[in-house]
This record gives structure tokens, sequence and C-alpha cells, in this order.
């Protein structure tokens, strides 16, 4: 019998190791089903930044995979470059201090620099 963990575990370092940024979310990019999915898909789009979506309410054992694989309770879940970066709270902060802007300049990830630096004014 295949554990259901190992094989949700397995998916999702796939899809780590694929892309540059993922997101695990509640919904989709185009259509989040969560505030807090929304609020990270809504800084990547604005940012313009490419990112693999990964709607955890398609899969139950995503889901509950996820949490176990990052030792992270909520959803969403940033990663960058197979780093864990955080839920919304933090990539919020980082959003608003530009620790964001420093992640993707150190790992080579493609972002509008001028959007990034608006959502800091609106937000100041």
């Amino acid at each position: 019998m295949i554990d259901t963990s190992d094989a949700a575990h397995a998916a999702i370092k796939a899809d780590i190791d694929a892309n540059d940024v993922v997101l695990f979310m509640k919904g989709t990019a185009a259509m989040p089903q969560c505030g807090f999915s929304s609020r990270v898909a809504g800084v990547l789009n604005y940012m313009g930044v490419t990112y693999k979506d990964v709607n955890v309410l398609a899969d139950e054992g995503v889901r509950n995979g996820i949490k176990s694989f990052s030792d992270w309770p909520t959803i969403p879940q940033l990663y960058v470059k197979g780093e864990f970066v955080g839920g919304c709270d933090i990539v919020t902060e980082m959003t608003l201090s530009g620790e964001l802007d420093a992640l993707f300049d150190a790992k080579g990830v493609a972002y509008d620099k001028d959007a990034a630096a608006k959502i800091r004014a609106a937000n100041a």
C-alpha cells in the first residue's frame, strides 16, 4: 500500500523542484478561494512574478501534505527556488519591508521593481 503522504510529498517536491516560484493556495491564481491566498497571489500577479499555482482544494493529499512537508500549519505557502518563504502574513511583511524584492534579486527571480515600490507607497 502506498502512503498517501509520501505520494503527496513527492508531488509537492516535484512542483517545487520544477518551478522557480510556487504558491500552494486555496483556489487558483485566476480565482483564489480564500482571502489569504488572494492577497499573496495578488502581490505576485501585481509584481509580474511568473509562478506555478497549486490549488490545494483540488487534492486532499496535497492539502494535508503541504502542511507536514513545510512544517507550517496554514495555506497559502510560498516557495522561491526551493526555499520555503512563508504564508500570507510573512509575504505581506516581506513585501512592505522590501525583503521580498531582496529575496527575488538574490534568487534571480524576475519581477517588476516599480510595481513593488507602488505597493509599499500605497501602504506607507
